[in-house]
């Protein structure tokens, strides 16, 4: 079969390798769909910039939905031909983080597409125990925004937020577009911060309150007039550019939180005493969390958060690299997701 591999920074090569056999708890799926995510385009372009990503060549795609096509000897609850979404983290369950709901932050987490093999490929193995079904209201090519979705949904729960706050987001790439919908779903007014129109507009269409470009000279100033001169009582930093955790404090109001969500390829500075001199609470908050990905499900069942938007475009995995990681990686990206096929279509 053919797999996307990845073996270091700028080295991604599209291979032919064994199709996998399932262990007996575990299920091979045909893949449906995957889809890049912008964590994988930096890894590819910058190299690993977290410890847990520097393993072996494995295979790339951690945003996966397959369809069951085999089950090891001791798998109960699924059938082959059914549809399942890949819960791609895997914490051991038993550490000092674990042990005390932490699981996001295991000391010996494994996830699917970096410490073991992921889903931009025609087949994987999972275990049955991180196989969710798949509602028949979930089109396929929309499942892989489930991934994406639970991050937005473990964000949302590290905030804290209640009925009535005032929340920014920051970044209205997919994840902060997640994030903002998730968000709205909990009760938030939500302002949403980001340099790109088109990413400002679908925004809006989805329920924002208030959309500011963050590139505006008076765009601290637009914030302020939103808030009462008060600033938001929490600010949610998905991009992962240089200057949005800077963005994202100042615009938290003093005594509020901001929680950074985006992933950081470089080093950034700011000034502490933005956040000393303000009482203000900053987190971090990475991948998800068990049940994060079924909550997640349910909003999107439920039409609480709309995923059709998200789809920017359909390529075939052969393709994979020149139309989807190019793509990705240009200053001009006018895309959110790519849906990636072993089997092209358009349905």
């Amino acid at each position: 079969m053919k797999a996307l591999r990845y073996y270091g920074r700028r080295d991604m090569r599209l291979e032919d390798v064994p199709i996998p056999e399932p262990g007996d708890d575990e299920a091979r799926l045909r893949i449906m769909y995957a889809s890049i995510c912008q964590t994988d385009v930096e890894r590819w372009w910058h190299g690993p910039t977290m410890a847990r990503w520097r393993t072996d060549p494995k295979t790339v795609g951690h945003e996966t939905a397959g369809r069951v096509e085999a089950v090891g000897a001791k798998v109960r609850g699924l059938s082959v031909g059914e549809r399942v979404m890949v819960n791609n983290i895997r914490p051991c369950a038993e550490c000092f983080w674990c042990t005390r709901g932490l699981q996001s932050s295991c000391a010996d987490v494994r996830s699917a597409g970096f410490a073991l093999d992921g889903g931009l490929a025609e087949y994987m193995v999972w275990p049955e125990s991180h196989l969710i079904k798949l509602p028949d209201s979930i089109p396929d090519v929309q499942a892989p925004l489930i991934e994406p979705t639970s991050v937005a949904v473990h964000a949302t729960r590290r905030t804290g937020v209640k009925v009535g706050d005032t929340v920014a987001v920051i970044g209205c790439g997919t994840v902060g577009i997640l994030t903002m919908q998730v968000l709205r779903a909990a009760g938030a007014r939500v302002i949403v911060g980001d340099l790109r129109q088109q990413s400002l507009d679908l925004a809006l269409k989805l329920g924002a309150d208030v959309a500011i470009n963050t590139g505006a000279p008076d765009a601290l100033g637009q914030l302020m007039d939103a808030t009462d001169g008060v600033g938001a009582d929490i600010v949610v930093e998905t991009a992962g550019a240089v200057v949005t955790p800077r963005i994202a404090i100042n615009w938290t109001r003093p005594g509020g939180t901001t929680l950074l969500v985006g992933i950081h390829s470089g080093a950034n500075r700011f000034n502490f005493n933005d956040i000393v001199g303000a009482e203000r609470t900053v987190k971090g908050s990475v991948a998800a969390s068990p049940g994060d990905m079924e909550k997640g499900i349910e909003l999107i069942a439920n039409g609480k958060i709309l995923l059709e938007d998200l789809v920017s475009t359909v390529i075939p995995l052969k393709r994979v690299i020149e139309e989807g990681f190019e793509r990705m990686l240009r200053p001009e990206k006018d895309v959110f997701r790519i849906m990636v096929t072993p089997y092209y279509r358009t349905s």
